[in-house]
């Protein structure tokens, strides 16, 4: 069996050492034949990096809040970038609200920074087994804000450039930084933009930006 190579992404090196833990032991009582290859990077511009550096990557941790990024726009562009790359969200904030959005875009799992060793080993394993995973009190909750799912179902309705160019709105970069940034036209840039708009059912680029931020709210609910 191919040894399994594994992206961390997470700002906390003493985080990032209990997650190396969990994969270093991961073999154990599993089908998993040795340990890990283990890339890690402490910044979001370094996550994707990394992704790109290590197309056959077969999982990312990604914290929620690393330097270069805020709430779900990370997990949100990463996700359009590797559409089949697994990505396991791992944060301190781990209220229904937030757990459930990170699934509703994408995430295959959910591990609270509060999760023990055992149970990090779990939630990995299920989702290199293909799985979902999710804290126990999330099972059968289903109280969610229609108008949420609903602009949740218009986010990913978004191509991966249209997805970069919200999240890069969100930054407040200007349409010719984002051209530049791309490397792309700016004609290009207004082209997304408008899309964008269309698909978010807003008016305004403002509007767009104050709809993805209505999602991050879920994280401090």
């Amino acid at each position: 069996m191919q040894q399994l190579k594994i992206i961390i992404a997470d700002d906390h090196p003493l985080f990032r050492g209990a997650l190396r833990q969990a994969l270093h032991d991961i073999a154990d009582g599993s089908s998993i034949t040795s340990a890990p290859s283990i890339i890690e990077a402490g910044t979001f511009e370094a996550a994707r990096e990394a992704t790109q550096a290590h197309p056959d990557a077969d999982l990312l941790l990604l914290d929620l809040s690393m330097p270069g990024v805020s709430g779900f726009s990370g997990l949100m562009s990463l996700r359009s970038d590797m559409c089949s790359l697994p990505i396991i969200i791992v944060s301190a904030s781990d209220d229904t609200a937030t757990v459930r959005r990170a699934l509703e875009l994408g995430a295959s799992g959910f591990i609270s920074k509060s999760s023990g060793l055992d149970d990090i080993r779990t939630a990995i394993r299920t989702v290199l087994d293909g799985g979902i995973w999710a804290p126990d009190e999330m099972a059968g909750r289903c109280d969610q804000d229609p108008a949420l799912v609903e602009l949740v179902e218009r986010l990913r309705t978004l191509t991966p450039q249209q997805n970069r160019v919200l999240s890069m709105l969100a930054e407040g970069l200007l349409n010719k930084q984002i051209a530049y940034e791309l490397g792309v036209s700016e004609a290009t840039i207004k082209a997304h933009v408008s899309a964008i708009l269309l698909k978010l059912n807003v008016d305004s680029r403002t509007q767009a930006v104050i709809k993805l931020g209505k999602v991050n709210m879920a994280m401090v609910a």
